[in-house]
C-alpha cells in the first residue's frame, strides 16, 4: 500500500522528515518498504528561489541586454545579465542560481554557471515559465506578485513541492490502515499529536428532485447501505490538485466523479462507487442475490456467470454492479452523465471475499470490504465525497441521504488484566500511560479497577477481540525499543494450547518409521468408485461424490488409505523397485443420512503402513527373506510403544480387506487393523506381490497419547522362567492364554511368550500345541520353589478349566 507524506499532512502535523515518519510507522507494526521523492515538474524547482531585482541598468556592450543585482536572500545581492526586455528594478522575480539544472519545457536540461557575458558578471539567470518547465511563453521573465521573503524556494510559491510516496507492507489484520486517515491514527497515538479531520459542516440538501426508492433484500450480507443523488454535475478532467494526489499513490485520474470516489477511498478508506442515476431503471436501487447462472458484464466488458450467493447492486430491472467487488459496464459514469447516485456501504467481508474470488477480481474496493472496513464511516465518508464532487464538477445534492442501518455493528467488548498486560510485555507500564495510549487508540475503557478494566474496542479494527490483541497495541505504540532486555528472557502466552500436539505426533511417527526404513508418500484423496465397490460391506458410510470430477476415474473422496498405498507400491514396482516400505498420513471421507433424513459429512485422519518384498536387501551375509506379518506387527508395536499404549484387545480382521490378520481394540473401538491384504484387491492395481498392511485411527491415537513417564526401581530379586506345553483347540488365540494368564496372577507373573507351536495327526484334526514360557518375579524377595509350583498350579488349572487345554508333561 503507498501513501503519500503530503496527503498524511493534512491529517496531522508532521514536522519529521519522510525518513523519519517512515521508522515511526515502522515501529508501530506498519511496516515501510520503501520512500520515493516525486517531483511535481522535472528538477522539482530544486535550486530556484524568488528573489527581488534591485537596481536594473543597459549593458554598454550589448543593447538587449540588461545588468541587475537580485536580492536572492544571501549576504551580497548576485549579478545577474538578464535579456529579458520585461526586466524591471523593484519586480518579484524567479532566480536560478548556480548550479541549478533547469528543465525547460522544450529541449534538453542545462546547468547554470558563472559567466561572463559581453564581458560583464552573471551569477545566475532570472527565469522565464518556459525554462523551468511551467509553460510555453518565452515573451519575458515570470514577475510575482508575492509578499514571501526573498530565498524562498520556487515550489513553495507554485505550491509545487515534492512529495514522498511511502510504501506500507500492509499486513493482512491492518485494514484499518489502508488509509491515509488510518496511517495517521498510528501516528497521533505515538506522537501524542491531534487529529484533523475533513470538515463535513458545509454539506448541506439542495433539494429533493431526485429521489431513487433504496431496499435491502440481504441485510446480512449488506448490514449498511447509505447513499444520496447528486444533479447537474459536469464530468471533465480533474484539477491539478486532485491528480496530484492520485498521482502520487500511483493511481491514474480518470475524470472528476471517479477521481473523487477513489480519492475518498484512499483518504478514509471508505470505498464508493457512483452510478449514472439516468441508467437506474425505475428508479430503484436493491440490493439482492440473483439466480445462479445470471450474465452481467463487468465494467472491463467480460461477462460473467453469477453465483447464487454474489450480492448484487440492481436496478427494478438488472444488476448494475457486484456489490464490494466491480462495477458494470452500462450504468457507470461516462462524460454525458449530468445526474449520478453515490452509494457508501458496509459489506459483509465473507460474503466480498467469496465473490472475489471466485470470479478472480482484486479491486482496492474488494481490497478494503473482504478485511473488514469501518461500519462507522459510510454517512461521514459520502458527506466528504459529496462536498468534493460539488466542488470539483459543479451540481447540486439533490435528496436526502439514505442510511439503512438496522442492526448497528457493536464494538467488542474485551476484559483486560494489569497482571497480564505485565506479564505479556515484560515489564510494568504506567498505568496512566496504558489508558493513554488505548484512548490515542479509540479503545475506550470501563469497569476500571485495581486489577484490570473493560477495553470497548471500535468495530473498524477487526483485529482486536482478545486480552492479547489489546496489549498488543499497548505494545506496538508504547514501542518495543523501550522494552529492555532482561538477563533471563523467556516466551509467555495467555492461550491455552492443546495437550496432544497434532503436528508433533506427526513428526515424531514420521522420524521412527523413517528410521525403520519406512518412506512417507502423499496421494489424492481423490480415487476410483469400482475401488469401493470391492470391500462395500466394510466401509461406514456412503461415497462422497464430485459434483464436477475431471474424470469417472477419479470421481469420488477416498475412504480408505488401502488403494493409494496399494497404487503407490504398484507404480514403484514397476519401475524395478521391489523392496519397499511406505507410511502415509492422510485423511478418508464418508456421508451419513441422519434420522431427520439430512447428509452429515465425516472426515477422518489415518496412518497407513504397506509393505511388500524383502524385509532387507540381500547380501553376501544373508539372504533376503520376504516381509511376514511379524515385521508389520513389529512396526505396528513400535507406534504404539511411542504412544505408550500398552493394553490392548484383539481379533481377527475385517476378511474383506485382509487374507489374515488383526484388529487391535482399546476400550471396544478398533485402533489399527493389519494383516494381509486380500489378492484379489491387490490385483484391481495389477499388484501380484502380497502386501502387508496396518492403518491406524489417526485420531484415536492422539486421544490415547500421553507424555507421562513412570518410573520404576529396577528389581532386586531375580526372575524365574517356567514353561509349559498347552495343548489346545485351533480356535484358541494366543490373546486368550495371555488374558486368562494375566487374570490368575496379577502378582508375580511378568511375561509370558510362545516360543513354539506344533501342529501334527498325533494331537488330533482341530489341535495345536502351544510351548509357552513363563517369566516370574516377586520385587519384595527372593521366590522360592513352594511359590512358583503352586504359581503354576493355579495357571495350569486356569488353562485347564477355562481354555480345556492338556497339558503335556
Amino acid at each position: 500500500m503507498e501513501v503519500s507524506y503530503k496527503w498524511l499532512q493534512e491529517f496531522i502535523e508532521l514536522p519529521e522528515s519522510p525518513e523519519e515518519v517512515g521508522k515511526i510507522l515502522t515501529s508501530t507494526g506498519l511496516e515501510v518498504e520503501g520512500i520515493e521523492k516525486i517531483e511535481a515538474v522535472p528538477g522539482g524547482l530544486e535550486g530556484i528561489v524568488v528573489g527581488e531585482v534591485l537596481t536594473c541598468t543597459k549593458h554598454p556592450d550589448a543593447d538587449k541586454l540588461s545588468l541587475t543585482t537580485v536580492d536572492v536572500g544571501a549576504d551580497q545581492p548576485l549579478s545577474i545579465v538578464c535579456g529579458a526586455p520585461n526586466v524591471a528594478a523593484g519586480q518579484k522575480v524567479i532566480v536560478a542560481l548556480v548550479g541549478t539544472t533547469l528543465h525547460p519545457g522544450s529541449g534538453e536540461s542545462f546547468q547554470i554557471k558563472k559567466a561572463k557575458i559581453r564581458g560583464a558578471a552573471s551569477e545566475g539567470m532570472i527565469c522565464a515559465e518556459d525554462e523551468i518547465g511551467l509553460g510555453t511563453s518565452h515573451a519575458g521573465i515570470i514577475v510575482l506578485n508575492t509578499t514571501l521573503p526573498n530565498g524562498t524556494p520556487a515550489a513553495r510559491y507554485f505550491n509545487l513541492e515534492a512529495d514522498y510516496q511511502i510504501a506500507i507492507g500492509l499486513t493482512p489484520n491492518r485494514i484499518d490502515a489502508a488509509s491515509h486517515f488510518g496511517t495517521a491514527r498510528d501516528l497521533k497515538a505515538v506522537l501524542n499529536r491531534p487529529l484533523r479531520l475533513p470538515s463535513v459542516e458545509d454539506f448541506a440538501i439542495n433539494s429533493t428532485a431526485l429521489v431513487l426508492d433504496v431496499q435491502v433484500d440481504d441485510p446480512k450480507d449488506c448490514p449498511r447501505y447509505a447513499g444520496l443523488t447528486i444533479s447537474g454535475l459536469s464530468v471533465g478532467e480533474s484539477p491539478d490538485w486532485l491528480k496530484q494526489r492520485l498521482l502520487s499513490i500511483g493511481l491514474k485520474p480518470i475524470n472528476n466523479i471517479v477521481d473523487v470516489t477513489n480519492f475518498v477511498c484512499h483518504d478514509l478508506g471508505q470505498p464508493l462507487h457512483a452510478f449514472d442515476a439516468d441508467k437506474i431503471a425505475g428508479g430503484k436501487v436493491i440490493v439482492k442475490t440473483l439466480p445462479e447462472g445470471t450474465l452481467f458484464v463487468t465494467l472491463d466488458g467480460v461477462e460473467r456467470k453469477l453465483t447464487a450467493t454474489d450480492l448484487m447492486i440492481c436496478d427494478a430491472e438488472k444488476p448494475m454492479c457486484i456489490a464490494g467487488v466491480f462495477g458494470g459496464q452500462y450504468s457507470g459514469v461516462s462524460d454525458q452523465t449530468t445526474r449520478i447516485f453515490l452509494e457508501s456501504a458496509y459489506f459483509s467481508p465473507t460474503s466480498v471475499r467469496k465473490t472475489a474470488q471466485h470470479h478472480g477480481l482484486k479491486t482496492d474496493a474488494s481490497f478494503r470490504f473482504e478485511r473488514g472496513t469501518d461500519p462507522d464511516m459510510p454517512v461521514f465518508a459520502l458527506k466528504r465525497a459529496a462536498l468534493l464532487i460539488q466542488q470539483v464538477a459543479g451540481g447540486e445534492i439533490s435528496s436526502d441521504i439514505t442510511d439503512l442501518y438496522h442492526n448497528p455493528v457493536e464494538p467488542f467488548r474485551v476484559p483486560v488484566r494489569y497482571r497480564n498486560i505485565d506479564r505479556l510485555i515484560g515489564i510494568q507500564i504506567d498505568r496512566t500511560e496504558i489508558h493513554r495510549i488505548l484512548d490515542a487508540l479509540d479503545i475506550r475503557t470501563e469497569e476500571a479497577s485495581h486489577d484490570g478494566f473493560l477495553a470497548i474496542v471500535p468495530p473498524y479494527r477487526v483485529d482486536v477481540t482478545r486480552e492479547a490483541d489489546v496489549i498488543e497495541e499497548i505494545l506496538r505504540i508504547y514501542g518495543l525499543d523501550n522494552v529492555p532486555l532482561s538477563v533471563n528472557l523467556a516466551a509467555d502466552s495467555l492461550s491455552e494450547f492443546p495437550k496432544t500436539d497434532p503436528d508433533q505426533w506427526q513428526g515424531r511417527v514420521g522420524q521412527l518409521l523413517a528410521a525403520n526404513g519406512f518412506y512417507e508418500i502423499l496421494t489424492l484423496s481423490l480415487t476410483r468408485p469400482a475401488y469401493h465397490n470391492a470391500i462395500r460391506s466394510s466401509l461406514t458410510g456412503d461415497d462422497v461424490t464430485l459434483l464436477n470430477p475431471l474424470s469417472e476415474e477419479l470421481s469420488v473422496m477416498r475412504q480408505t488409505l488401502l488403494f493409494s498405498a496399494l497404487e503407490t507400491l504398484n507404480y514403484n514396482i514397476n519401475r524395478r523397485q521391489k523392496d519397499l516400505k511406505l507410511f502415509e498420513f492422510g485423511k478418508v471421507y464418508h456421508k451419513v443420512k441422519l434420522e431427520d433424513e439430512s447428509i452429515k459429512y465425516v472426515e477422518r485422519a489415518r496412518l497407513s503402513l504397506s509393505m511388500v518384498g524383502n524385509q532387507e536387501a540381500e547380501s553376501w551375509l544373508q539372504k533376503g527373506q520376504s516381509v511376514a506379518f511379524h515385521d508389520v506387527a513389529t512396526a505396528v508395536q513400535r507406534v504404539l510403544n511411542l504412544f505408550r499404549i500398552k493394553s490392548f484387545d484383539t481379533q481377527p480382521a475385517d476378511p474383506a480387506l485382509f487374507q489374515y490378520g488383526l484388529t487391535y481394540l482399546v476400550n471396544k473401538k478398533p485402533l489399527v487393523s493389519l494383516g494381509l491384504v486380500q489378492p484379489k484387491l491387490a490385483k484391481l492395481v495389477d499388484l501380484k506381490l502380497p502386501v502387508f498392511y496396518a492403518d491406524f485411527d489417526w485420531q484415536m491415537l492422539l486421544k490415547l497419547a500421553t507424555s507421562k513417564t513412570r518410573y520404576e526401581e529396577v528389581p532386586r530379586f531375580p526372575e524365574v522362567r517356567r514353561d509349559l506345553s498347552l495343548v489346545i483347540d485351533k480356535a484358541i488365540t494366543f490373546e486368550q492364554i495371555s488374558r486368562l494368564a494375566h487374570q490368575t496372577e496379577r502378582k508375580l507373573l511378568r511375561t509370558l511368550n510362545v516360543f513354539d507351536v506344533y501342529e501334527g495327526d498325533n494331537l488330533g484334526k482341530e489341535k495345536k500345541a502351544y510351548s509357552v514360557s513363563f517369566v516370574l518375579q516377586d520385587t519384595a524377595q527372593t521366590l522360592t520353589d513352594v511359590t512358583i509350583d503352586k504359581t503354576m498350579q493355579r495357571l495350569m488349572n486356569a488353562f485347564e478349566q477355562e481354555l480345556g487345554a492338556v497339558i503335556r508333561k
